[in-house]
């Protein structure tokens, strides 16, 4: 890869490859620094923009930032490059990208076209060019619409993933998770366990318990316990009730393969899991997570700052067509992410990048205990991408993931956003809290007392909580 040199304020810069263009241009944080990739000063992350801004986005298909012949999401993002939808913006450079998304005259309809032709580096690249509220407004504007048994990133609509974990996978306590997350109006995105321990037999109990909670009660969500994808294809051939198909992904192969992964394994993960059949309104059945950092703490990063990476993994996502992408922003430590300020960049530009390239994108919200972060900033965060058109959320009982042990956003949390944005659960999640009494004809939820609920099933429920 060739070096490039800018004159700013009477110094020369001086950049050695793309990858490291991209890098100094990127906005302060702990895990480039940490990587040894950040610009050395603040000057030289002006020269890395200015520079960055008049390359043509050509540049990302003539350099590849990993070597294509040692890396397969590599060869997998130049081979499945559209370059009929890419051709509207060919002859543009990053900057000119940045100036289309956010015309006036740029809507939602036209982004989407092209989104197929947008490779993981040009997303970061026009990404790393725009400030917080660019960020929001170009993502506001795209919807990417999913379906399996109900209708996932309309526009004017908010989902929540009902993530009832407990430490020892009790059934009771998930239970009560479950109903304390349905009476409050969460679990229209996925009802969603991470268990404790990942034993397959485990993972069927768990299932089989969703199922029949999902099932009495007759909702319109999905189920998923995020086990690997390994145990999931066991699962489907023990004929176990499996909705979604999950597993966490990054950037480069090596990462995957640190995962236990590979791009052929996910390929046969979704072919099982679309062979039960189970959606009713549509057929997405992937769930990926993903979250900046990742291939940094395997070792497997490049050279390539963290955020690009993360856009990397955005292209293995959108190859299997995902019901529910989750950047998982502030869940891995510190010496990545570090404060409230740079968890809020990061999930600004994930969101943003994720809906760029065509992609159902979620957050997690969150931060650990030993991040410089607190709830006040999980607010503004959460605030934010509820403007910019965020596709779900997690619905965490009281924010506090008591087996994972970090702080995300809760079914109160989840409640403010709808009522100060004016948003609604998904369509048909929507109808059956009608239906069961839980809302007002305003769509307003009602005092929790569960009464409305006694004709629908939940004796089943009830059952399980003891």
């Amino acid at each position: 890869m060739s070096a490039r040199h800018i004159d700013l304020a009477g110094t020369r810069h001086r950049f050695d490859g793309l990858e490291h263009v991209l890098a100094a241009a990127t906005p302060l944080r702990s895990g480039d620094t940490l990587a040894g990739v950040a610009a050395d000063s603040a000057e030289q992350r002006v020269a890395a923009r200015w520079l960055l801004a008049d390359l043509p986005l050509t540049t990302f298909l003539a350099e590849p930032i990993i070597p294509y012949e040692t890396d397969e999401v590599t060869r997998l993002i130049v081979d499945t490059h559209d370059t009929a939808a890419f051709a509207p913006l060919a002859s543009m450079t990053v900057g000119a990208l940045r100036e289309w998304l956010l015309a006036d005259t740029t809507d939602g309809a036209a982004i989407a076209a092209c989104a197929r032709g947008i490779t993981p580096e040009m997303a970061a690249a026009v990404s790393k060019l725009m400030r917080n509220q660019d960020l929001v407004a170009v993502a506001r504007k795209i919807q990417v619409v999913t379906a399996f048994r109900d209708t996932i990133g309309l526009t004017g609509r908010l989902s929540v993933r009902l993530q009832p974990n407990h430490p020892t996978d009790d059934p009771t306590g998930i239970a009560a998770s479950i109903l304390d997350g349905l009476l409050m109006g969460a679990g229209d995105a996925v009802i969603g366990i991470n268990p404790a321990g990942d034993a397959v037999a485990r993972v069927a109990t768990l299932l089989a318990m969703i199922d029949e909670i999902r099932d009495g009660l007759a909702i319109p969500t999905q189920s998923c316990v995020l086990t690997h994808v390994t145990n999931t294809i066991e699962l489907v051939r023990r004929g176990a009730p499996v909705d979604l198909c999950f597993q966490s992904i990054a950037g480069t192969e090596a990462t995957n393969r640190s995962f236990g992964i590979d791009l052929a394994l996910l390929h046969e993960a979704q072919d099982a899991t679309l062979g039960l059949a189970r959606g009713t309104i549509g057929h997405d059945v992937m769930y990926f997570e993903t979250g900046q950092g990742s291939c940094l703490s395997a070792d497997a990063h490049h050279g390539v700052d963290q955020q690009t990476l993360e856009c990397r993994a955005y292209a293995v996502a959108r190859a299997y067509r995902p019901l529910l992408v989750n950047s998982v922003v502030g869940f891995i430590d510190p010496e990545y992410l570090y404060d409230g300020k740079q968890i809020l960049r990061a999930a600004l530009e994930d969101h943003f990048c994720g809906k760029l390239m065509g992609l159902p994108m979620g957050l997690d919200i969150c931060h650990t205990n030993h991040a410089e972060a607190d709830q006040d900033d999980m607010d503004t965060a959460l605030t934010m991408l509820g403007v910019a058109g965020v596709s779900f959320i997690m619905g965490v009982p009281g924010a506090d993931d008591i087996m994972l042990g970090y702080q995300s956003t809760s079914f109160h949390d989840a409640l403010y956003a709808r009522q100060v944005l004016g948003l609604r659960p998904a369509p048909e999640f929507e109808a059956w809290l009608a239906t069961i009494g839980l809302t007002d004809p305003a769509g307003r939820l009602r005092e929790p007392g569960g009464a409305a609920l006694g004709d629908h099933g939940v004796p089943a429920l009830m059952a399980l909580l003891g």
